[in-house]
């Protein structure tokens, strides 16, 4: 009977060996699935970004999958690549995207935000990677001309945008600014608004796609200023060189190339 007995206990003790040693392997295979990296153990870093939901062609949800596209969207994912680091998206309004890199809630930030001196006190750019400005979309039979036109009259904008501030700045018009600048351009063909003011490739692309019969843009490209890839100041040097160092790269290796043909339908001007 003491041999039956210690002979089921070694038993026991081989099998409770056994189940341990195969639990073991498999958490260490899933660490190896997590890390990204091809098993060496290091994660590999995410990063949350701050991005617009309505920014055509730049960043917007694709109605029809719900996933985030765009030239922004394409370009960060390509820097993010080079750079051996992963990005995460969350939308929101371009004012709540500009209070977050205020706060430090999110990484980085992408959205067609123009590199000025005011923001600067409060974010730190990348390098530029487009070249934009501010232009006026009035309505086909509209009798405004240039932005000198606008005094007294119902011009649209973004909340937050600098298109808002250069309305405030160096015009006597009445000003509406919305969350959304689709909404603007929508109050502007029924009648609601005298002229929008906004981002020249938006503006572009918003009455090629669905405004060709009823607005057009008038007058000199305003406020000519490039866009860049925003981090809450000082929160992150390395991560500010790597994204510099990755958009060089997909600017020489010509992988920003083919993301602006894609999305602008010609080759990017020349530097």
């Amino acid at each position: 009977m003491k041999k039956f007995m210690l002979l089921l206990i070694a038993a026991f003790m081989i099998s409770v060996l056994a189940a341990c040693g195969t639990s073991e392997s498999e958490g260490s295979n899933g660490d190896s699935g997590n890390s990204g990296d091809g098993g060496s153990g290091e994660e590999t870093p995410t990063y949350t970004v701050a991005t617009d939901a309505n920014f055509k062609p730049f960043e917007y949800k694709n109605p029809d999958t719900g996933e985030m596209v765009g030239f922004d969207i394409e370009l960060l994912r390509a820097i993010a690549e080079d750079q051996g680091f992963k990005v995460e998206f969350q939308t929101m309004q371009f004012d709540g995207l500009l209070a977050s890199m205020r706060s430090g809630k999110h990484d980085i930030g992408i959205a067609g935000i123009s590199i000025t001196e005011e923001r600067k006190e409060f974010i730190d750019f990348s390098d530029s990677y487009y070249d934009s400005g501010l232009i006026l979309a009035v309505p086909q039979d509209s009798d405004i001309e240039s932005i000198e036109d606008v005094s007294g009259k119902n011009v649209g904008a973004r909340q937050g945008s600098t298109s808002e501030s250069y309305l405030q700045d160096n015009t006597d018009a009445e000003i509406t600014a919305y969350p959304e600048i689709v909404t603007a351009y929508m109050n502007l063909e029924r009648g609601r608004l005298d002229a929008v003011l906004y981002d020249l490739p938006n503006v572009q692309f918003y009455i090629k796609e669905q405004a060709s019969d009823s607005l057009k843009t008038v007058g000199d490209v305003l406020e000519g200023q490039p866009y860049g890839i925003a981090m809450p100041k000082d929160s992150n040097p390395e991560l500010l060189e790597s994204i510099n160092k990755g958009l060089a790269n997909v600017k020489e290796n010509g992988t920003y190339a083919e993301i602006y043909e894609k999305w602008f339908g010609e080759a990017p001007p020349k530097e």
